[in-house]
Formats: structure tokens, C-alpha cells, sequence
């Protein structure tokens, strides 16, 4: 039995007050009467039943004890009786005349009937809040500890990560080599003068392995590991962040070398003065303490700092500037052979069939991150067991990429056969247009079995991984998205909210190619707007708009004339197919879902849309189109001879001569 458990747990508590209340009640004869009323008392003092009374005359009470034969082994009862009752009351006690007489003295309480009357209230109140306050610093033993660190070690005996199960981020494991090679030998890095960075940053998306980065890194290198949240670091009591950074530093020194590992550190190094209200907040005091510690490392103190973040735009400056976080490292989701290497990482142990190639499943999964696949392959472990089967085929593993995407597939959705029309056409209407344009990805799955949020969907995904994105193939996804409303409207003439998202994301690429890429002749290769990225409220709201209002006009002039020209097209390309359209469209009713090899031969025939004309430079649109832009000259100085006030009766404006760019159609 596990005592050291029990005795954690509530059980002794729940027995110590049981305890204090039974002593109470025998120190202060709780619970020995039974309270009768006055009219009940009278009328047995009126027969022979009572064998002994006594009266407290300072409280108005008389407790009676009832002989053995009317009562349960004599049987102690008692009455409160009024003032006005008194002297009634004391003539009735006098007539009864109880065989072992009554006692009309005040009875004293004990000395230490007292002192428990009054100290067992203040007791009960400690004992629960003793019991709460070791509830928060999780268990007995913890109550005054508030600001003792609460980092996991991680020792050299524990089961060891090593950079081999780390896969897909080649480029972050060779420069944390170098860390591990300090840690191992110190010695010949400071025989030349070379100083380790004090910290490592590793940024990235979500689910990229940050964290099995950090924990690889103290399992080559041998040494104890610290692991603890940046949100573990605040409380509701003031100056407990600040009191953990120090105890967690002076930990670490102590069992040098170490590594401390501070996951989602934006929790904690947040920029100062972004809050709303601004101020100096327990946050920013444990953000201080944490740059003191930073910057008080011994540069023989093996001690290094890993910490991890999605969020780096937030981080404050001072924490990321050299001689803190020195090394800065991103970790981006795997291309295509590191997606393979994971797979194969997460494979191991997992039944896989011979037809399943990992090297196929990789080009099926682009974007896709270390936590995303390793789903994948849960999920396709959960589907093969589900089905009782013993070996992971390539349906479970394509199911399961489906349900990563999409989500699970929503069999209980019910859809009426007009519906089903609808979205048969309108993901036909996307893949049409995918198909036809010249700049598109291959389409590789169209379904109308409802997913997710969705009724339907079409996969597009690339065969190869892509790191930019040239300005045709942005309005290639332009009219893509727009395919499935041109196709509602062609064929049924009433379009649904269905297309929403589409019209949603095709807005916002369009935005992006006038105000961030520069894609459009009208604006011009001008970045509008001040945040990148996600928005940091307490540091972009506020912020006044950069541009003026005729800008910020033409700026929705081009969105929407980009969106229109997609439009357009998309209209072009489903009435040149509109023979195939329809036959997509029953093929989709009859089997619900297509995949590449039928949809390969639907598209076989597809006529594609024309190529688009060439984007022209600077230098090869025409100076005589581009319009003359007044710009104010410096007004001429005063003269003495002038009669109109002094000033030069010269134009203050005349054409510019400066070429400017022709403003056409964003395709031209």
C-alpha cells in the first residue's frame, strides 16, 4: 500500500477534523439533551417521571433527566422557559421534589471547556484554510513555498531524446549541435575564447517540434533538464513570478551544467508597455527578473536558456537582442523528404501493409507539420483498429489525411436531392476551374459527402513543395475560389451562401496582392498597412491607417476589380465546359466522391483558358499613357516690385514631368 499517497491525500484531514469535533463535543456536552418545548417540560415535572432537574437560572433553561422506566435509560431532556415564566417555572421544580434532588446554581464551564469554545472556531478556519492554500501549491508540504519554482527535471537517468527521433528539421539540428558539444566540452570552446550563447530561441508554427527539439538537445548532451511553462511563472500574489525566475535560475547553477527550458515564453516576455491600460503589471515584473538572470550568467556557468515561442513578433526587444538570446532559430513545418523521415519516425511499431508507400503519402500531406502527421498516423491506426483489421492500409491512411484537413465525416448529415445538386455543381464548378487554368495545382479529390463544417470540398494540392507564389498562379486561386459560385449561378441561377468562404479567402488574397505584394499597376509596389503577420492588440491597436483616403479608396477599386476579373473568368471557363461540368457534376451524385484517376479522365478534354498577357515592367509601358501628376512647386520669393501683395503671380503647380505608372487592369 501506498501510504506516501494516502497521507497527500484528503483522507487525514477529513479524520483530523472528525477528531477536533468529538473532543468539542465531549469538552462541551454537545448533543446530550433532547429540546422539548415549555409546555412539555411543565407537565412532566408535573408527574413522577423526572428523577433529577437542574435550573440554569442565567440562561433560562432546565435540563431534566427522566427516570429509567418512562425513559431509555434515563433520558436527558430540556426546555428554555420566558422571564415572565420564571417563577412559574421554579414553583414547578419545587412541587416535583425529584427523587436525587435539582440544582438551581449557574453550573461553570471547565478551564478548558473555555479555551476550546474559543479556539475551536479559529482552529476549524486555519485547518481549511491550510488545506486550500496546499491545494494550489499541488499537495501537503507546499504552503509557504509560493515562490519556489515549479520546473520539472528532467535527470540524466530519465529516458532519453536524442536528435534521432527528431526528423524533418535538419537545419535547427546542426546549429543545436553546437550547444550539445558545449555542454559535453566546455573546455575547448573556452581555450580559444569562444563564449556559448547564453540562449537559444526556437521559433515556428505550432506542432514543428520545438519541444522535442529542447528535450533532444539535454538528451545528447547528458545533463538535467528544466522544463516549465511561461505561464507557470505568474500568479495571483505579487512577486511570485520574479521569486521562481530566481529559484529556477539558482537550481539550474546549482546542477551545472543544466538546461532551462521555458516553453511559449511569449506568456511571460511579452513587449512591455503594450498593455491597454499600461502600467507596471506582476508580468513585466517577472519579465525583468528574467533579463537580470540573463544577464548575471557567469560565462563559465554552464547554464543555457531554450525557449519557445510561435509568437516571436511579440517578444519584447530587450529579450531577444545579443548577449540574451543570441541564437534565434526557426522551425518551420518539414518539406517534402523531411515529411518522410517523420513518418517514418511515428511509423515505428505501427502495422503498416506493404502497398502503403510513405514517400506517396508525404507529397499528399504539403504544409502539414511533426504534430500533424504524427495524427495522421494515429488516426489511421484508430480507423484500421475500428474496422478490425490488422494492418494499415492506404484507405485508413487516406481517411485519415481527410479527417486532418477536413474533420470527420458527418454520416448523419441528411441532405435533400436539390441540395445535393447544388453542391455537386458548385464543387464541380471548383474543380472545373482548378483544371482549367493553366497556373493551378492538380485536383486530386472532389466529394460531396459533408466533412467538417463543410457540405463539400475539392483538394488541390501540389506535387512539389513551394516556397513563393508567382502573381499568375495568385489569380489562378482567384478564380478557382470563384468557380463554385459561377457554376451556382450559370446552372441554377439563384446562388447559396455556400460560396461565403470562397468569396471570404479570394477577398483576402486579392488584399494582399494590392497592399502587401505590390501586384497591382494602379497602387504600385507600395507595402500599406503596418502590421504583418497576426495582429498584437495591445501594440497594433491604435494605430493610425498609413495611407490616405484617395489611396485607401483606389486600394478597393483594385480588390475589387481583381475579384471581378476572376469572375469573369471563371465564367469563361464553365460555359467552354459546360459538357463537362455536367457530367462531373452526375459523376459526383452516382459515386459522391472522385478521385485523381477519375477525375484525370473527366479533364482530359477540358478546354483551358488563353494565357494571360505578359506583366510589363517599368520600363515597357508606354511614358505617352501614364498620366500627369500636378505636384506644388516652392512658392517664388517675395518681391518688392509685385503689386499683388508681394507675392510672384506665377502657377504654383505645373505638370510633372517624373514618369508614373500607367493605370490599367491588374491582368494587363
Amino acid at each position: 500500500m501506498d501510504f506516501k499517497r494516502i497521507f497527500k491525500g484528503p483522507l487525514p484531514y477529513i479524520l483530523l477534523a472528525v477528531l477536533v469535533f468529538w473532543i468539542g463535543s465531549s469538552l462541551l456536552n454537545i448533543g446530550g439533551f433532547k429540546e422539548i418545548s415549555t409546555q412539555e417540560g411543565l407537565q412532566l415535572l408535573k408527574g413522577d417521571t423526572v428523577s433529577e432537574a437542574v435550573l440554569t437560572q442565567g440562561d433560562n433553561r432546565v435540563d431534566l433527566t427522566l427516570n429509567k422506566a418512562d425513559g431509555e435509560n434515563g433520558t436527558m431532556v430540556q426546555f428554555y422557559f420566558l422571564d415572565a415564566r420564571s417563577e412559574a417555572v421554579v414553583d414547578a421544580v419545587d412541587a416535583a421534589n425529584p427523587s436525587d434532588g435539582f440544582n438551581d446554581e449557574v453550573p461553570q464551564q471547565s478551564f478548558w471547556g473555555s479555551l476550546l469554545t474559543i479556539l475551536l472556531p479559529l482552529l476549524l478556519i486555519g485547518v481549511f484554510f491550510w488545506i486550500m492554500l496546499s491545494s494550489m501549491q499541488g499537495g501537503g508540504g507546499k504552503v509557504m513555498q509560493f515562490g519556489k519554482s515549479k520546473a520539472k527535471l528532467v535527470s540524466k537517468e530519465s529516458p532519453k531524446v536524442t536528435f534521432d527521433d527528431v526528423a524533418g528539421s535538419d537545419e535547427a539540428i546542426e546549429e543545436l549541435e553546437e550547444i550539445k558539444d558545449f555542454l559535453k566540452e566546455p573546455a575547448k570552446f573556452q581555450a580559444v575564447g569562444a563564449r556559448i550563447p547564453k540562449g537559444v530561441l526556437l521559433y515556428g508554427p505550432p506542432g514543428t517540434g520545438k519541444t522535442l527539439l529542447a528535450r533532444a538537445v539535454a538528451g545528447e548532451a547528458g545533463v538535467p533538464f528544466y522544463s516549465i511553462s511561461g505561464s507557470d511563472f505568474v500568479e495571483m500574489f505579487v512577486g511570485v513570478g520574479a521569486s521562481r525566475v530566481r529559484d529556477l535560475f539558482q537550481q539550474a547553477k546549482e546542477n551545472s551544467p543544466a538546461i532551462i527550458f521555458v516553453d511559449e515564453i511569449d506568456a511571460v516576455g511579452r513587449h512591455r508597455g503594450a498593455g491597454m491600460g499600461g502600467g507596471h503589471d506582476e508580468r513585466e515584473q517577472t519579465l525583468n527578473q528574467l533579463l537580470v538572470e540573463m544577464d548575471g550568467f557567469d560565462p563559465k556557468t554552464n547554464v543555457i536558456l531554450i525557449a519557445a515561442t510561435n509568437r516571436p513578433d511579440i517578444l519584447d526587444p530587450a529579450l531577444l537582442r545579443p548577449g540574451r538570446f543570441d541564437r534565434q532559430i526557426g522551425v518551420d513545418a518539414p518539406d517534402l523528404v523531411g515529411r518522410k523521415k517523420v513518418l517514418e519516425v511515428h511509423g515505428k511499431g505501427k502495422p503498416l501493409a506493404p502497398s502503403v508507400d510513405l514517400d506517396v503519402v508525404a507529397r499528399k500531406t504539403p504544409g502539414f507539420t511533426g504534430a500533424d502527421l504524427a495524427n495522421v498516423l494515429n488516426e489511421a491506426a484508430l480507423l484500421t483498429a475500428r474496422s478490425n483489421a490488422q494492418l494499415i492500409d492506404n484507405r485508413a491512411l487516406d481517411e485519415a489525411i481527410d479527417r486532418v484537413i477536413a474533420g470527420p465525416q458527418r454520416r448523419t448529415r441528411i441532405m435533400r436531392d436539390h441540395e445535393k445538386l447544388i453542391t455537386a455543381y458548385h464543387e464541380g464548378g471548383h474543380a472545373l476551374a482548378a483544371a482549367a487554368m493553366r497556373n493551378t495545382d492538380p485536383v486530386t479529390k472532389v466529394t460531396i459527402l459533408p466533412r467538417g463544417r463543410a457540405l463539400g470540398y475539392t483538394m488541390v494540392i501540389p506535387i512539389e513543395d513551394r516556397y513563393s507564389v508567382t502573381r499568375n498562379e495568385l489569380l489562378d486561386q482567384l478564380t478557382y475560389a470563384m468557380g463554385g459560385r459561377v457554376a451556382e449561378e450559370l446552372v441554377f441561377h439563384d446562388p447559396t451562401t455556400g460560396a461565403s468562404n470562397d468569396i471570404e479567402k479570394a477577398t483576402g488574397i486579392a488584399r494582399k496582392m494590392v497592399t502587401e505584394y505590390g501586384m497591382t499597376t494602379d497602387v504600385g509596389p507600395v507595402k500599406l498597412g503596418q502590421s504583418s503577420g497576426e495582429v498584437f492588440l495591445g501594440r497594433d491597436m491604435g494605430h493610425q491607417r498609413d495611407y490616405s483616403e484617395e489611396i485607401a479608396q483606389r486600394v478597393d477599386g483594385q480588390v475589387r476589380e481583381l475579384l471581378e476579373q476572376a469572375h469573369n473568368e471563371a465564367f469563361q471557363v464553365i460555359s467552354d465546359n459546360r459538357d463537362i461540368l455536367d457530367r462531373l457534376a452526375g459523376d459526383l451524385l452516382e459515386h459522391e466522391t472522385l478521385d485523381h484517376n477519375q477525375l484525370a479522365e473527366i479533364f482530359k478534354d477540358v478546354r483551358k483558358l488563353p494565357e494571360r498577357p505578359q506583366w510589363l515592367s517599368s520600363a515597357d509601358r508606354p511614358v505617352s499613357d501614364r498620366p500627369p501628376i500636378a505636384v506644388p512647386r516652392p512658392k517664388a520669393p517675395i518681391s518688392p516690385d509685385a503689386t499683388d501683395g508681394g507675392v510672384s503671380s506665377e502657377p504654383e503647380s505645373t505638370p510633372a514631368r517624373s514618369p508614373q505608372i500607367n493605370p490599367r487592369p491588374a491582368t494587363a
